[in-house]
């Protein structure tokens, strides 16, 4: 067994650095345009996910999940978001272990002002640069990835406590 490591290629090693430099890039970009609003990029996320749901509420753990984030920094960033009135959490009526997340007034109020904005900077900094075909390939290839990682980044330490 060979202990070499399996070295990109030219195509690969740009593919992949072109790729990692649009996604930070993109991201801060992203980011600047949402603090004029008073978000972070991670606020706008989380707002978004609760606003999209049918109640505008979530448990802790699946907002961890959904977002790809570690049970520490769903914690601390929810109760930074509930003292500035964004979110509200509570605990869980069917499991006191659980927590629940639920978008206040003033949270809908923040994303549906900044969602406008966010999402022309999107179409204008991302969508409208590809075609149709672009884009049905990066979804696929987003996908593939996505159901390739790890599920469950919170559940390996998970105790939904606050």
């Amino acid at each position: 067994m060979s202990t070499e490591p399996r070295w990109l290629t030219e195509a690969e090693n740009d593919a992949w650095r072109n790729l990692s430099l649009m996604q930070l890039q993109l991201g801060a970009f992203l980011s600047r345009e949402l603090a004029s609003d008073g978000l972070s990029y991670p606020d706008y996320l989380v707002l978004a996910d609760l606003s999209d749901r049918p109640d505008n509420q979530a448990r802790l753990h699946e907002l961890g999940h959904q977002l790809g984030w570690e049970k520490s920094r769903v914690s601390h960033h929810i109760n930074r978001m509930q003292k500035r009135g964004l979110v509200d959490k509570t605990r869980c009526p069917t499991d006191q272990r659980g927590w629940n997340v639920t978008l206040t007034d003033e949270g809908r109020a923040a994303v549906t002002k900044a969602a406008p904005a966010h999402v022309e900077a999107v179409r204008h900094h991302f969508i409208d640069l590809l075609t149709p075909e672009q884009i049905e390939t990066l979804d696929a290839i987003a996908r593939v990835v996505l159901d390739h990682l790890p599920k469950g980044l919170m559940t390996a330490t998970s105790s939904n406590t606050p």
